[in-house]
């Protein structure tokens, strides 16, 4: 976390910012458009995904930031799961479900791996310069 100075940089944001335009573009289409309930649903877990990210990264501290990579990580698999009811349903075809769920996937370890990161590393967020020392008054 180090290094980077701002959330858009972090790459499961990006891919969840990427997800997020696909699932509205999906959610648009004939069919789909009619299901108020599953469109309302899978487009909420989408964006939950790039705004827990978002506000766990302003938190400042590792220990907020990881469980608010929590939440965006269940919400991602969420979506996952939605999807298939989108595809039971009959709104996505096989190839638009792979796709939509390979992103969502690849978000979900993106984000297992910097939670990984994060409770192994030395620093402890912006509000600390090291896991052993108290913020200055």
């Amino acid at each position: 976390m180090a290094s980077i100075q701002r959330f858009e940089e972090i790459e499961a944001w990006k891919k969840g910012r990427e997800l997020t335009r696909r699932i509205y573009q999906t959610t648009s289409q004939a069919g789909f458009s009619h299901d108020f309930t599953l469109k309302d649903q899978i487009k909420r877990a989408a964006i939950s995904i790039t705004s827990n990210i978002a506000e766990g990264f302003e938190r400042g501290g590792n220990r907020e930031f990881i469980q608010f990579l929590a939440t965006a990580k269940g919400s991602a698999s969420e979506l996952k799961s939605q999807l298939y009811t989108a595809s039971d349903a009959g709104y996505i075809d096989k190839k638009e479900f792979d796709e939509l769920y390979k992103l969502a996937h690849s978000i979900v370890l993106l984000i297992s791996g910097f939670m990984k990161y994060l409770q192994q590393s030395e620093l402890r967020g912006r509000k600390f310069k090291t896991g052993n020392e108290s913020p200055k008054p």
